[in-house]
Order: structure tokens, then sequence, then C-alpha cells
């Protein structure tokens, strides 16, 4: 008997403390109620519904979200793909899949790509209810009439569900899982965002956030600012995506972009339960020479939490250490970038 006389009690107590985040990656909204004058309420919303697509060299992620969204029981009422100045097939592969293609004016000074193409799709669509949604997303069978029938209003961010394909996105884990516990509920998820065009007028569109990396997390304080409602939950057989396929390089650089200033966004009770989390992590793998239990129970509570935001193996849980030490390297890396010019998508922009 020794140290374990310390690290079990302790293990136990930042275990428990952790199932703070399982509760949080459980949070869905409920769907509305349909009322007597209206009987099929997500039908309706995608008759008004404009669907726009940022879009910048995504040839090769465009055929299965147009082909999801032509899928659906009841598709929106137009498909708009902002071609933002790809040098890929982006435009051809949009308009043989059904949508209307929009081509991006010059990216003006102060401006991000993605800000620039969703501002030029809302001037250019002609509904009144707005999904803006990434090209690497797709809908599951059924998925868009699910999160129209949980909108109340304002705006509403659903989580992908992460489709894990290769062993190098194993290595996402840590990000999207925390990305998701710590968005839940109060913020705005990237990938999509469903908003009427009156409270997005209301709040200044994306012109508001027009220089951002991470616009989805200013857009949130912009939107509450302005009395809109926001909410967000996991979109687990709702929405789908893929992160980074195209291998490490890519999933490191993708998520060294802005991660620095996704932290410093995050709310501070979101902050303490990550970091009780982590710690218990870091104390179960502490405790292995003398007691496995903290580990494993720690493993298992992982496990179950990569479950609800992505098909995620459970030897990935069970070897966390390994995703664990990408995750804090990289977030040491993104903190050494901050501030410096970084490239994405062929594009130089400062990493803060």
């Amino acid at each position: 008997m020794g140290p374990e006389l310390i690290l079990l009690p302790l293990g136990v107590v930042l275990w428990l403390a952790s199932f703070g985040l399982l509760k949080r990656l459980a949070r869905v909204q409920p769907p509305r109620s349909n009322t007597p004058n209206q009987p099929n309420f997500p039908n309706l919303l995608n008759s008004r519904l404009s669907l726009i697509i940022p879009a910048r060299n995504e040839a090769h992620n465009l055929p299965r979200l147009l082909d999801s969204i032509r899928a659906q029981p009841t598709p929106p009422f137009e498909v708009l793909v902002v071609d933002d100045a790809s040098t890929d097939a982006t435009a051809p592969v949009a308009t043989t899949h059904g949508a209307t293609v929009i081509p991006s004016q010059t990216l003006p000074d102060g401006w991000r790509g993605k800000p620039w193409a969703c501002h030029q799709g809302a001037l250019a669509a002609k509904g009144e209810l707005l999904l803006f949604i990434d090209a690497d997303c797709w809908f599951q069978p059924g998925g868009l009439d699910q999160i129209l029938s949980r909108y109340h209003g304002g705006a509403l961010s659903v989580a992908p569900y992460h489709a894990v394909e290769k062993p190098s996105e194993e290595l996402s884990a840590f990000f999207n899982l925390i990305m998701v516990a710590s968005t839940t509920g109060h913020g705005l998820f990237g990938q999509m965002l469903l908003v009427d065009r009156a409270s997005y007028e209301q709040a200044g569109g994306h012109h508001e956030v027009k220089g951002r990396v991470l616009e989805n997390l200013r857009l949130a304080a912009f939107y509450r600012a302005a009395g809109v409602p926001v909410s967000s939950f996991p979109g687990r057989g709702m929405l789908a995506f893929r992160m980074y396929p195209e291998g490490l390089s890519s999933l490191i650089e993708g998520w060294t972009k802005g991660f620095a200033s996704g932290a410093s966004e995050t709310p501070r009770a979101a902050v303490v339960l990550v970091a009780l989390w982590i710690t218990g992590l870091m104390v179960a793998l502490i405790s292995l020479p003398w007691t496995p239990l903290p580990y494993l129970a720690f493993a298992v509570q992982f496990g179950v939490m990569l479950k609800r935001v992505g098909s995620f193996s459970w030897l990935t849980a069970l070897l966390y250490p390994v995703p664990l030490a990408f995750y804090l390297a990289v977030f040491v890396r993104s903190l050494r970038r901050s501030g410096k010019e970084v490239t994405w998508k062929g594009r130089e922009f400062r990493a803060d």
C-alpha cells in the first residue's frame, strides 16, 4: 500500500466529475410538437429553406452532400453552392448534382474566405430560412427533417457525427469530443448553421465575423447580443462528416488553425470540466503501476463519450494516452503559432 491510497480516491472523484462532460454530450433538443395548423412543420420549413454551401476545391466532397440532400423526404427550396475561387471541378460537379452555382467575387480586404462565401450565399438566397453547411458534411436519411423538427427559431447548430474511416482520423478523438462538449447548448458549430433571415440580418450576418478564422464562435455572441436565441446539440443520426481524411499533415494543420482562438473563447464552466477530465486521465495513467482500475474506468468512460460524437474505435479509448498526447502536442503547437501566418486551402492568414 502506498501511492494508491491517494491516487485511487482522487481518480474516483475526477471520474465522477467527468460525467458532467458525458451529460453535455447527451443533450439533444426535443422535436417541435406539431399543432393542428402545422401538421407537417418540417415540410413547411423545407419549402422556405435555402441551403448554402461555401466551397473551395470541394469537388471530391460535394457529390456525397448533394446526393444526401436530394435523397431527403422533402428537399429544400433551393441549394446554392458558392464557388470560392476553386481550382478544381467544384462548379461543374455542383451543377451536375442539381445545385445552383454562385461564382464568388474577389475576396475583399479584411475578409476570410468562408465568411465571404457565406455572405454572398445569403445575399443570393431567396428563402426565409438559411442553412449554411460545410461541403464535407452529409445528411443521414431523414436527417434534414429531424433537424427542422427541432428548430424553434433563432440560430440552431448541429454537430455532425464524425465518420471515422482511417486510422489517422482516430487521432481527432479528443479534439472532436472536446469541441462538441464545450459548444453544445450555448454555442454554434462551424460545420452547420440554421437561422431565419430576420435573425441573421438583425445580428449583422457574416459581415460581423468577416475576419475571423472560427467565425462560428463569434457569431453566437453576436446573435445573443442581438436578442436572438442560440441553441446547439450533437447530430448523431441526422448529420455526419469526415475530418481531414487526406492524412496526418492535413489533420495537424486543420486542428492547429485557430485552435488557440477557440480555446480562449470556450466558456469557463466547460474549460473547468475539460481540465478536470484530462487531469483524471493523467491520474489514471500514473496509477497503473499500482492499480489498473482508474485507467480502465476512464477508458470505458472515454469510449462511451466517443460513441456520442463519432464512430471511433474502442481501441482508441483503451489506448487513450496516444490520442491524448497528440491532442496536447497540437495544442502547444497552436499556441506557439498564434499570431503567425499559416496556410489553409491555398490562402495565408494570421492564426489568431
